[in-house]
């Protein structure tokens, strides 16, 4: 079967191959025919060494297609089921399962180290346990999460990460007030899914911080009530809050700078909210009298911070209601074959989310 696959960490381009096995189907195990895959940056960061991936590996985890066969002692699945992937599936049973914080679960991450492809040349892994950019692949039956008739495989792919995530930090992580002012650094499909979910938590002003034009105009259509550059937005912090910061700030791009950023854009007794991933090597700084004198509370948010079966269903219904726009998320397709090209995309900033069709 194709497969895109990156041999070795840095590298910036993935080799489409026809000579690809998914392996590991058994008991407790399903084989996905995997229809449609996002492109998540979180996929880029793992090919160039920012996220922690063993090589050589099959980038993707944002999927959905239909289950083709299902291994022993799996109930509620079957053949011919539609389903979205899920990466971080919940085991239902370790200490923060039983807390209600399932997204903190660590069973998905011990799939990580174990291929679950193999090629004449050896194995491959999957990544984070999964590994989308193929026409199928072996995962935990929790990993596959059926979707009603009428959600499509691009939409239940979207649902499956970026929208997830986005709309979790605003709804679950941080709780937006409604009438509250916020700001979201860093606007690609993940940070327009927690412009939506501000949006819908009834936040008076959103402002949106990308460096790309398009990405500014296209968070005004998503949401936002205005849209800035970086340069920008000490002026509208004062323009916006008279200087005194915003009560909620989302941090959407994984780096130190621009959470420190995000940290002083924030009002004393606010909220910062980290979603972006980052690097292990890269520290934010923070003295000890500002963290105890500005009382800003600081929340990571990891998948959206709530139990991802729950979130799930909530986008879905969003979406159904017209409440939120996922469609217009995609602003780019492709096929398989031309993985690369949305590689080309996602990094110059050109696309919210590029769709993979398979």
């Amino acid at each position: 079967m194709r497969a895109a696959v990156l041999h070795e960490i840095g590298q910036d381009k993935l080799e489409v191959l026809d000579d690809v096995e998914a392996v590991g189907f058994g008991p407790g195990k399903v084989k996905i025919r995997v229809r449609a895959t996002g492109l998540c940056h979180s996929d880029i960061s793992a090919m160039n060494g920012v996220l922690p991936q063993p090589a050589p590996f099959i980038p993707g985890h944002e999927g959905a297609g239909e289950i083709i066969d299902v291994g022993d002692g799996v109930d509620g699945l079957g053949q011919g089921d539609r389903v979205l992937l899920c990466w971080l599936p919940a085991c239902r049973v370790c200490p923060a399962c039983k807390r209600g914080q399932t997204e903190l679960c660590l069973a998905g991450f011990m799939n990580a180290g174990t291929p679950n492809f193999k090629r004449p040349g050896g194995d491959l892994f999957g990544f984070a346990g999964t590994g989308t950019f193929t026409e199928e692949v072996v995962v935990d039956a929790g990993c596959a999460v059926p979707i009603p008739d009428d959600v499509p495989y691009d939409i239940a792919a979207l649902i499956g990460c970026g929208v997830t995530t986005g709309l979790g930090a605003a709804i679950n992580t941080a709780d937006v007030e409604a009438g509250s002012s916020v700001a979201v650094i860093g606007c690609g499909g993940v940070g327009i899914s927690a412009i939506q979910g501000a949006r819908l938590k009834g936040a008076a002003q959103i402002i949106a911080v990308d460096p790309v034009a398009t990405r500014r105009e296209s968070a005004l259509k998503f949401g936002a009530t205005e849209a800035v550059s970086p340069d920008e937005l000490a002026d509208a912090k004062q323009r916006v809050t008279a200087g005194e910061g915003f009560d909620y700030v989302f941090e959407v791009v994984g780096k130190s700078a621009t959470a420190r950023t995000a940290y002083e854009t924030t009002r004393r007794g606010g909220t910062l909210c980290i979603v972006g991933a980052g690097a292990m090597d890269d520290y934010l700084q923070l003295n000890m009298f500002e963290l105890f004198f500005d009382e800003k509370r600081i929340l990571p948010s990891m998948y959206g911070g709530g139990d991802v079966l729950t979130s799930y269903e909530r986008a879905i219904v969003l979406w159904r209601a017209g409440r939120i726009d996922l469609e217009g998320l995609i602003t780019h397709r492709v096929q398989l074959a031309e993985i690369n090209d949305a590689l080309a995309q996602m990094r110059t900033g050109e696309a919210l989310r590029t769709c993979i069709e398979i």
